[in-house]
């Protein structure tokens, strides 16, 4: 299972020389007695140094929502993410598939942030939105469980705010990766896009509304995220033409990547990043 990282922590890459890695084993593995020769021996996977830093930057791209606002209030700013959270009902009834995952994930995001403020039936309205992506992508039917099991616990009242943040986060850092797609490997990484995208705009909402920008640097520089899902959303290559949604998608993840690639991120920075998200936001 992946481990997510928050979107807005700094990415750790681990640091690698010129040597292969072998797969690391554990205190006990070692004390373990050789093999039988019957039994069969499982080869060690050698990764390169490149291999082992993509790796390490897939762990660690997907925000946790919850840890979207953790993040922000240590950086000092007082805003509340979930109050900058538009009310609106996505479709995710699409035909383009890339659609589907990009907006399955802003609802995702929409979900977490908004668990305290939000009414049951707003709740219930964005579970049974991710339920319908997730069935359009090929989730499996623990998936599936898994979401009526939090309806049901809101429609009885069972459990606190404070627990339905938990399950609510753990849907977006944990489940997720459990699909059991069948579109191909794209479909997380999408929806990983759409919960990046939708944060990315409302992080750069508040550091607008406080005009606090020295802070901007720290939350909003992330271009090899931005870098990741590029590779994803232009994994088709020129011979198949995106609709109009994940062309804007594209455009708005270059423009991104040039912004925050910058040494020094300034309220000019600031104001782009907020009106290139909301321009495939708006889309959707």
């Amino acid at each position: 299972m992946i481990r997510y990282s928050t979107l807005l922590l700094a990415l750790t890459l681990a640091a690698c020389g010129g040597e292969s890695a072998e797969e690391p084993t554990t205190q006990n593995e070692a004390a373990k007695p050789a093999a039988t020769e019957a039994a069969p021996v499982k080869k060690l996977a050698k990764f390169d140094a490149a291999t082992l830093k993509a790796e390490a930057l897939k762990v660690a791209l997907v925000p946790s929502p919850a840890e979207m606002q953790k993040a922000l209030s240590n950086a000092g700013l007082e805003s509340q993410l979930s109050s900058l959270v538009k009310k609106r009902d996505i479709s995710v009834e699409v035909e383009n598939k890339d659609q589907v995952a990009v907006r399955t994930g802003v609802i995702l995001a929409d979900l977490v942030l908004t668990v305290k403020e939000a009414t049951n039936e707003e709740q219930l309205q964005r579970l049974a939105r991710i339920k319908q992506g997730f069935a359009l992508l090929g989730a499996g039917n623990d998936v599936a469980a898994t979401i009526d099991e939090l309806a049901d616990k809101i429609k009885s009242g069972s459990g606190s705010k404070d627990d339905l943040l938990k399950e609510f986060d753990e849907l977006s850092g944990v489940l997720v990766p459990e699909l059991e797609y069948e579109a191909g490997d794209w479909v997380v990484p999408l929806i990983q896009a759409g919960s990046w995208l939708e944060g990315a705009h409302l992080v750069a909402g508040a550091v607008k509304s406080e005009g606090k920008f020295d802070e901007a640097g720290k939350l909003l520089k992330q271009p090899h995220v931005v870098q990741y899902f590029i590779d994803y959303v232009q994994r088709e290559g020129k011979e198949k033409a995106p609709d109009q949604v994940i062309s804007k998608l594209q455009e708005t993840l270059t423009t991104l990547k040039e912004t925050t690639s910058k040494a020094v991120i300034e309220e000019d920075d600031v104001n782009t990043i907020h009106s290139a998200t909301a321009a495939v936001l708006t889309m959707l």
